[in-house]
């Protein structure tokens, strides 16, 4: 098999291959590994190998399994690799091996992927690019100037550039969504509590973050899904299952949907005329396929992220670190970690925990009024982002702006620390105003290839949030319009 012919296959088709004897495990390891020493040294996506002992599990795989012998990459974040280092895209973590896997790493493994690495990510997952200091910035494959988003940049840029059908990802805040719109590919967030974090975890980012994948084809997503869903014993939650597996839901007829969009900022800013066409296309393209469309007023505020998520965002940060100070077994200094990522604890430090609960029950709030919007539509459909891929760098604090975060951090000034980071936050929520509020809410929430912007080559996507537990709906949907776009006929030449 050639590195055209492996490309030309999603992971089940990949998997079929090896079923019916065409190909090997071992042969599709080599063909992945080969790709990464291609292009890997332009676009940093994968950060730590693990191919001889991929290569070996190829030998022993159980051929019968679902992904039996697809190369398989997981992000260094939230999901534990026996053997392998778990960083968190931060220099602190370098020294630090997993014991064990992750529960979704033994289904994974069970379904017969076999992982050859992990991927790049930002420090803690904070930001939308992926640009750590400890391992440098991943590269988007459609235009190597711009990134791939974040915080799962590496393991989408992987996906896009060929390395592997599919890699692990997960959302906090658009994490999954992000780079998925960003790269061409499909990603969805599924609900709060369908993907066990066990046994690291019982939840993350006080249920905000849900694990999951990036992958070219909506069908992988499905499977990879029926894989790794369900709880284990300890668990916070316990959601219903799934009435019937998701793979059986892409190719079954969505109906009628009542769909709103609107191509409001939540932070009043204005859009970028890409992501405003890509949402226009998909209506045309959804009327034509029989769905009720409306523009509707977006049932988000602005107060709902500049207060209620970065203050619940920020607790949460300061209780990384404070982990981070055990691991140390000393107090965490502003050098161990990315200035932004340490004006942050500080930040997190001048809440109060009455603030913090506070702040954690307006999400409730917020909960129950977006709930008002589904009673008359299905989807809330918006751009996953509200720019086009942004160049390398574009979002890191900039000259004065980081100097002066140094000196907040030297000095401990509590008063300007919310000054800066109010800043950074602006410009990220800039960019990124609607990913969150499924985090918020717990809600699933998919982003799909739209178009490309014919000026850089960039990927846009678009985004559908459904109600609690409706995955089945957007595998439906997307199943529908992945035959309508088509994302899967282009890539990128990286």
């Amino acid at each position: 098999m050639t590195f055209e012919e492996y490309r030309q296959y999603d992971a089940l088709g990949l998997a079929a291959l090896v079923r019916r004897g065409e190909v090997s495990p071992v042969e599709l390891i080599d063909i992945a590994a080969a790709r990464i020493a291609e292009v890997n040294p332009r676009l940093n996506a994968v950060i730590h190998l693990r191919v001889e002992e991929a290569r070996n599990e190829a030998q022993q795989v159980n051929r019968d399994a679902l992904f039996a012998g697809v190369p398989f990459l997981v992000k260094d974040l939230g999901m534990e690799v026996e053997g392998m280092p778990m960083c968190l895209g931060s220099r602190a973590y370098k020294s630090y091996r997993s014991t064990r896997d992750s529960e979704v790493i033994k289904r994974a493994k069970r379904a017969g992927l076999l992982i050859l690495g992990k991927t790049n990510t930002p420090e803690f997952g904070l930001t939308p690019f992926t640009e750590p200091r400890a391992f440098g910035p991943t590269r988007n494959p459609w235009n190597e100037q711009y990134s791939p988003g974040g915080s799962s940049g590496g393991s989408a840029a992987a996906v896009a550039a060929g390395i592997a059908p599919i890699a692990t990802a997960n959302d906090g805040g658009g994490s999954i969504r992000i780079p998925a719109s960003c790269c061409g590919l499909f990603g969805l967030k599924p609900t709060r509590g369908r993907v066990s974090w066990a046994p690291l975890l019982g939840e993350m980012w006080s249920g905000a973050a849900i694990e999951h994948c990036v992958s070219r084809t909506v069908r992988d997503s499905a499977a990879y899904l029926d894989v790794i869903q369900g709880a284990v014993p300890g668990d916070p939650y316990v959601i219903e299952p799934p009435a019937r597996p998701y793979l059986q839901e892409v190719e079954t007829p969505p109906g009628r949907l009542r769909i709103g969009y609107s191509l409001e900022h939540t932070m009043g800013f204005s859009i970028d005329k890409a992501c405003e066409e890509a949402v226009l296309r998909v209506v045309d393209i959804l009327r034509a396929e029989g769905h009720e469309v409306a523009e509707v007023p977006l049932p988000y505020l602005r107060e709902d992220l500049a207060n209620a998520f970065l203050a619940v965002v920020a607790g949460e940060l300061g209780g990384d670190i404070y982990t981070l100070q055990q691991f140390l077994g000393r107090p965490v200094r502003p050098s161990d970690v990315e200035p932004s990522t340490y004006a942050l604890y500080l930040l997190s430090q001048s809440f109060s925990a009455i603030e913090y609960v506070y702040a954690k029950r307006q999400w409730s709030i917020i909960s129950q009024r977006i709930a008002g919007f589904y009673e008359k539509y299905d989807l809330l459909l918006t751009p996953t982002l509200a720019r086009r891929p942004v160049p390398i760098g574009s979002l890191q604090p900039q000259g004065a702006e980081e100097r002066l975060m140094r000196v907040v951090n030297t000095l401990r000034l509590g008063t300007a620390v919310k000054a800066s980071i109010q800043k950074l936050a602006d410009k990220i929520y800039d960019y990124m105003p609607w990913t969150p509020f499924a985090n918020i809410t717990g809600q699933p929430s998919m982003s799909i290839p739209a178009l490309r912007t014919p000026e850089e080559n960039l990927p846009i996507g678009v985004m559908f949030t459904a109600r609690w537990g409706e995955e089945h709906v957007l595998f439906r949907l997307a199943g529908q319009l992945e035959k309508a776009i088509q994302w899967d006929k282009d890539k990128p030449l990286a």
